[in-house]
Formats: structure tokens, sequence, C-alpha cells
């Protein structure tokens, strides 16, 4: 039996362009989060499109984003894909392989945290 869609709910994604088309702000929101034009510097969004059997995907940082930002963003992403792909698939080891990647790149970009 098919699932009935019963709700929406919306994300979205504003970005301030300078006369280059380069991304200076962002801000988003999200509905049921109750986010409002909060203010980012970064986003990477990957979308399954399934009729291609192939993903799309859009990349985006502000100009006023830094290198070490733009290190942590990669890092902390990194980790939740790790995170996500767990929880999706119950495939637990590749998944610390993964967070061992993590480890290595963090040290490799020097922003291991404080211990």
């Amino acid at each position: 039996m098919e699932e009935i869609v019963s709700k929406q709910s919306a994300i979205t994604v504003k970005i301030g362009l300078n006369a280059n088309n380069l991304p200076l702000e962002m801000h988003w929101s999200a509905d049921d989060g109750g986010i409002k034009d909060s203010p980012a510097k970064a986003v990477m969004l990957s979308l399954w499109n399934p009729e291609d059997n192939n993903t799309m995907k859009i990349d985006l940082w502000t100009k006023d984003m830094s290198v070490e930002e733009m290190k942590q963003f990669f890092h902390q992403t990194l980790l939740t894909m790790a995170d996500t792909f767990e929880k999706a698939t119950g495939e637990n080891l590749i998944a610390e392989d993964l967070r061992d990647y993590c480890y290595h790149f963090a040290e490799k970009m020097d922003i291991m945290p404080e211990k």
C-alpha cells in the first residue's frame, strides 16, 4: 500500500550575490525547525536523482569564509556523513573507517581539537 503525503515542509537558502555572481551572504530557513533567516557562510547540498541514478549537488561558500573555516566545515561534514551512512545502512565498520580518515584529515589540516 502506497503511503500518502500528508504534509509538506520547506527548507530555503537565500544567496546574496555580487555583480559577478559570487556569494556574499547566505541565510537559511526551515519551516519545521523554527529557523528563519539564520546566517551561513557555506552550503553543500546533495540530492539523489533516482531517474539518472546520480547525485546532483550544489557547493557554495561566501567570499569572506576563511580557509580555516572551510577546513572545519569539511571535517565536520565528513564526520556527519559517517554518522548518516551508518544510520542509513547499518554498515558500522566502514563508517568507523571513514571516522578514522576524518581523524587523519584533521591531523593533516592541523585542526585537531585541543585536549
